[in-house]
């Protein structure tokens, strides 16, 4: 049996990343190679900040396609259906309400992999996610957050 990662996602948040990673390899890859040939072209490499730079973007694009290649191979996709309508889990969005004053907040909980706080997009690994999957609508739950602890109101699960 694998000990590698699951990474849980929705069939979009997939999408993406084979949209990323299909980019990366065939526009980001081939920049990438004519840079190290301009710069190779410049002359003396110990001396070149040009070569030096291609050479580290080209480190990073060759790491994130790998990162990218075992999320997807690793991709657990996440479906609507295996959890109750009024619960609380991943792919299912939960707005809730602050207490006692009553700001309302609304998050989509994600995969790491496709989490994105300021898309309203929060990972099943955040504290506030973890705190709250499982719940049930009017559900009244603590959540530990690095500032402190924050008591929320489930108002909807969709």
């Amino acid at each position: 049996m694998s000990n590698e990662k699951v990474f849980p996602m929705t069939a979009e948040g997939k999408a993406k990343l084979e949209q990323e990673l299909e980019q990366l390899k065939t526009v980001k890859r081939k920049e990438v190679v004519e840079r190290i040939k301009i710069a190779r072209s410049f002359g003396d490499l110990s001396e070149n900040s040009e070569y030096d730079s291609a050479k580290e973007e080209q480190a990073f694009v060759e790491g994130r396609i790998t990162t990218l290649e075992n999320m997807i191979r690793n991709a657990k996709i996440i479906k609507e259906d295996e959890v109750k309508g009024d619960q609380v889990a991943l792919g299912r969005t939960v707005t809730f309400v602050e207490l006692p004053d009553g700001d309302e907040e609304t998050y989509t909980i994600v995969g790491s992999a496709e989490a994105d706080p300021f898309e309203g997009k929060i990972s099943n690994d955040s504290p506030i996610a973890k705190s709250l999957l499982g719940h049930k609508v009017n559900d009244k739950v603590t959540v530990q957050t690095p500032a402190g602890e924050m008591n929320v109101r489930i108002v909807s699960v969709s």
